[in-house]
């Protein structure tokens, strides 16, 4: 069947820069991925070596069990909040950003939130980057910030080509890492009685378990948040459970619990070695590609937060391609000169003030219900709603409380007490009738027909 006229006049553009991956529409149904390739992302995101490290951290104030109550606290509280954001974007087959103008934002408030999102993320790449070179650099010599430039390209690369070609990255370098992983974890505790490990007192101060249910939690609730990037592609919602509960099983009870007990077995949290030690070069670069695996999703979700916002404030229709581009380089070279690890305070913030966006949107979407109603009209057609509301005032209003409530109240988790104060909140301001949308925007007619599928060929299932 020939394309139509619109979808030449795109294709030419997309395939000079990657892919667009729908980043101002619907995921289209037939353009999703099947369960296993879905799993195989899901579990990218649970092979680090930094989650042995939390787990060893852990285990040197914990013992067995209590880190296991801990990292249960953790996994069903992360698990809760991705399955109902998830499911969201699942169901509308929206990224974050955009669904937030139909789920308690509006569209100008959308455009704060994928401000935030998207300066958090990028911030976070660099960072990780620069952890990334300095890994390499004393593992295998050369400086630092050449990795850094390096391992950003590369990544940028990958992220250029949207979620098809991450999601073959992850078939690859997912079995490879855990495989690795096991090989170190099982010759280190051959020689070592696991029961003696299980029932072995914390060989450090004590932790208090609202401390290491905050790490566990806390660490990864911007990525809990911002799981509509992935779950836009599931097929099912039952899909979307299984995946995120298989690794949150994985990252927490395998990698983190085995992570205590090498905490244990070491009495310090300093437990990378032992993964890399009986690997070689080989474990080094598999190692080194997951951390890049995990590290291509805040590219990713940077990217389609920068879209959105300048679609909002400048009407300007950006190509994420072309935006990856930007922000990748951006990111490689603050990285490369060593200036981003000294913004992982103000990251630390921003990842207080990222939580109450996923309580708003859950508060929203499932609970009030006041501004779903197009997403519900249009989603059969796989279309975007004509008209969003412009501004919903009092959901700002929310998201300051619940993020001066996560910032300075000392009891608990920051990252939930702020992502609960925000969906109490909102619901009961919501359902008394408080929370009110003003004005109406319409929508580009290109940002409101069907995502053409000529364009989009290179991220497609």
């Amino acid at each position: 069947m020939a394309a139509t006229p619109q979808a030449e006049a795109v294709a030419p553009e997309a395939k000079n820069i990657g892919s667009d991956d729908y980043a101002l529409s619907r995921v289209p149904r037939d353009k999703r991925f099947g369960f296993w390739s879905m799993l195989l992302q899901w579990l990218a995101q649970s092979g680090s070596i930094s989650q042995f490290t939390l787990g060893a951290t852990i285990g040197v104030g914990m013992t067995f069990g209590d880190a296991f109550l801990a990292f249960t606290l953790g996994a069903v509280i992360l698990e809760v909040v991705i399955f109902a954001i998830g499911m969201a974007g699942m169901r509308e087959g929206l990224a974050t950003p955009l669904l937030t103008r139909w789920a308690g934002f509006g569209r100008n408030g959308s455009a704060l939130v994928s401000f935030v999102i998207a300066v958090s993320l990028v911030g976070w790449f660099g960072v990780q980057n620069t952890i990334f070179g300095d890994s390499v650099s004393a593992l295998v010599g050369g400086p630092s910030w050449l990795w850094c430039v390096l391992a950003g390209i590369a990544i940028t690369a990958l992220v250029i080509f949207g979620f098809r070609y991450m999601a073959v990255f992850a078939k690859i370098v997912t079995p490879l890492f855990f495989g690795m992983v096991a090989w170190s974890i099982v010759s280190t505790l051959k020689d070592h009685s696991i029961s003696d490990l299980i029932h072995s007192p914390p060989p450090g101060d004590p932790t208090p378990l609202a401390v290491a249910a905050t790490a566990i939690a806390g660490g990864f609730m911007t990525g809990a948040i911002v799981a509509p990037e992935m779950t836009r592609y599931n097929k099912k919602g039952s899909h979307v459970f299984l995946q995120s509960a298989s690794s949150m099983i994985l990252s927490e009870y395998i990698v983190g619990m085995t992570g205590v007990l090498l905490g244990h077995l070491v009495k310090s949290s300093e437990v990378s070695h032992i993964v890399l030690s009986t690997s070689g070069v080989f474990g080094v670069m598999v190692v080194l590609m997951s951390t890049a695996k995990i590290n291509d999703w805040n590219l990713y979700g940077s990217s389609l937060g920068v879209v959105n916002f300048f679609q909002v404030v400048f009407g300007k229709r950006m190509h994420r391609g072309a935006v990856t581009i930007v922000l990748g380089i951006a990111g490689t070279v603050l990285s490369a000169v060593g200036i981003m690890t000294h913004f992982t305070d103000f990251l630390s913030v921003l990842g207080v003030a990222i939580p109450p966006i996923g309580g708003i949107i859950v508060a929203e979407y499932w609970v009030v219900k006041r501004m779903r109603k197009p997403l519900d009209d249009t989603r059969e057609s796989e279309t975007l709603p004509k008209t969003s509301p412009t501004w919903v005032p009092m959901s700002l209003v929310i998201w300051v409380v619940a993020f001066c409530v996560g910032k300075f109240y000392d009891g608990g988790i920051p990252a939930l007490n702020s992502l609960a104060t925000a969906f109490i909140l909102y619901c009961v301001l919501g359902l008394l009738g408080w929370v009110k949308p003003y004005g109406t925007s319409t929508l580009d007619d290109e940002d409101a027909a069907p995502a053409a599928r000529a364009t989009t060929s290179v991220g497609a299932a």
